[in-house]
């Protein structure tokens, strides 16, 4: 779970990532993505490219090899701080 509290901080960290030479696009792909990222208030299009399939490796243990799939981006408003979530989490397993 991510929460996002700046969106256009977000949009420009990905859109960073999409006009760099590194990124292997075609210049039409790379005008494609950046209006994507662009458009998209929810910040899910940006979201999905900055999350690396290496990062995961280093958040569980027992993964030792991720392979990088196209997936599914769900998008939903937020009742409140993740804070909040957690601890009604942790007193309920109290």
């Amino acid at each position: 779970m991510v929460e996002v509290t700046d969106v256009g901080a977000l949009q420009a960290a990905a859109l960073k990532e999409i006009r760099s030479p590194e990124s292997d696009l075609e210049e039409s792909e790379r005008q494609e993505q950046i209006d994507l990222v662009n458009a998209d208030e929810t910040g899910a299009a940006a979201l999905q490219w900055l999350i690396e399939p290496d990062h995961v490796l280093s958040l569980v243990e027992h993964i030792d090899e991720v392979e990088p799939r196209e997936a599914m981006l769900g998008v939903e408003p937020s009742d409140g701080a993740l804070e909040d979530e957690e601890d009604e989490h942790d007193h309920d397993h109290v």
